[in-house]
């Protein structure tokens, strides 16, 4: 058991990694843009559980036969294809992110919906859109890569020959 939860571990780590400075990233930008309109930003112990939630949902999502739709094709069409999916995810998460905030100060789904509607400032969300999309097309071609030529491999191309450990 002891086993399977380190492999798990070792699993989730690096996109948790990723995710986790991206994440924060994207919230330095968001402070900047909402700098002077009174709005909350979000803290960082909510973008570390949603990193810890993005690295486990794609680990989840890399198992699913619809992910890899082109795996016999150029990593392009899966890059392009994980992009896109991953992407729907996060605008829907984030717009759900400020749907909660609204709601809770129109005391109700529907009313914050239409307060949300009506007071979002288009700009910044798709600012962050914008950001998110690049994030995520950095992140499925990075994984891409490392899926085709190896975590070995991958690991002596970006940090140089590993030492080799005698025992």
């Amino acid at each position: 058991m002891l086993t399977k939860l380190k492999e798990e571990f070792l699993a989730i780590l690096p996109p948790t990694l990723y995710f986790f400075v991206a994440l924060h990233l994207v919230v330095v930008i968001r402070v900047l843009m909402l700098e002077g309109t009174g709005i909350r930003a979000t803290t960082s112990l909510s973008v570390a559980l949603a990193a810890l939630i993005l690295g486990k949902a794609v680990l989840i999502a890399d198992l699913l036969p619809i992910i890899n739709r082109y795996p016999k094709k150029p990593l392009i069409y899966n890059v392009v294809w994980k992009t896109l999916l991953y992407q729907m995810v996060a605008a829907a998460v984030h717009y759900a992110e400020r749907l909660f905030d609204f709601a809770r100060q129109a005391g109700g789904l529907v009313a914050g919906n239409e307060k949300l509607l009506a007071e979002i400032i288009w700009p910044h969300f798709w600012a962050v859109q914008i950001l998110l999309f690049l994030l995520i097309l950095m992140y499925c071609t990075l994984h891409e890569l490392v899926r085709l030529i190896g975590k070995e491999k991958a690991k002596q191309l970006f940090f140089g020959p590993l030492p080799s450990h005698s025992l």
